[in-house]
């Protein structure tokens, strides 16, 4: 008995090892069937389009592509969205900030409207926002006509390039920072003025370096969102060879002519700096998760 009664307790903790050592349970069920579907459904979507862009690039030579995509037309293109772009988000991430901080520190009549309208631009179609933007600014628009007798013009120029992408990626500032300036704890703020803290050295030293990652994560966000846009963009540039031209204007023109291969060379560019930026989102988000207290 006692030798059947030690296999037994031996058998049982070998047992009981081997279920604490079991992988834990999915939270899905059919882990396996739905990872095929997931990937199965983004090659769909994402992967084969992508491949089928740079194949299609490979089949020009070298010296084609470097032609196609480093042209004097080109590259000023480059300039002036990369450039309108990084304007639009160093605005954005000032004002995106301010409207944030009144939104979550303040009460006053109509807050609920205001908040709506941030996200108007999410909701309004991109050739609607390019047309309004046009009629406000353009000569004879309610804003143009006050401006150009001074000799301000903003239509069909990069002012207002840069003015339609300030529209919409302010939402992604906004809506990125705005969570965070609710979580943030006011004790810290308190007891920095309890410590003799003026508001600017609280600002500075307590709610900055608190928001700064979600500042970030908003500037690359709303900056990301600029190099892509074409439809707001589209009817208050110009669209002038090396004065105001886009990039995404540069390869519908090479697509009109037929030039498939030239469009997706220049096509392939911008996604290549698209993965970098999608890299540094990433990046921040982790680090703002990290910052946070959660797990990355």
């Amino acid at each position: 008995m006692t030798a059947a009664t030690s296999a037994a307790g031996q058998g049982a903790l070998r047992a009981s090892a081997q279920v604490g050592r079991r992988a834990p349970k999915r939270v899905l069920p059919g882990f396996g069937i739905t990872l095929g579907y997931t990937l199965f459904y983004l090659s769909i979507i994402v992967l084969i389009p992508l491949s089928a862009l740079i194949f299609k690039t490979f089949t020009l030579t070298w010296d084609e592509f470097w032609a196609a995509v480093s042209s004097p037309r080109v590259v000023a293109s480059y300039k002036l969205t990369f450039g309108a772009s990084f304007i639009a988000a160093l605005v954005n991430l000032v004002f995106g900030l301010l409207i944030a901080w009144v939104l979550v520190r303040y009460k006053f009549p109509g807050k609920k409207i205001v908040d709506a309208l941030v996200d108007l631009p999410f909701a309004l179609p991109t050739a609607v926002a390019g047309i309004s933007l046009t009629a406000l600014l353009a000569g004879n628009g309610w804003i143009g006509q006050i401006l150009e007798p001074m000799g301000i013009q903003l239509a069909f120029k990069p002012a207002g390039i840069v003015i339609a992408l300030i529209f919409i990626g302010l939402p992604f500032v906004v809506r990125t920072v705005q969570p965070v300036l609710e979580d943030a704890e006011k004790e810290l703020e308190e007891a920095a003025t309890c410590l003799g803290a003026t508001r600017f050295q609280t600002f500075t030293k307590v709610i900055l370096p608190s928001i700064t990652p979600a500042l970030l994560t908003g500037f690359a966000m709303a900056f990301a969102r600029a190099v892509g846009e074409y439809g707001s963009v589209i009817f208050i540039a110009g669209n002038v060879p090396m004065v105001s031209e886009i990039t995404p204007l540069i390869i519908i023109g090479k697509l009109e002519q037929y030039d498939y291969a030239g469009a997706t060379a220049v096509a392939t560019v911008m996604l290549v700096i698209s993965f970098v930026l999608l890299l540094i989102i990433n990046a921040l988000q982790a680090w703002q998760r990290r910052h946070a207290g959660a797990p990355a």
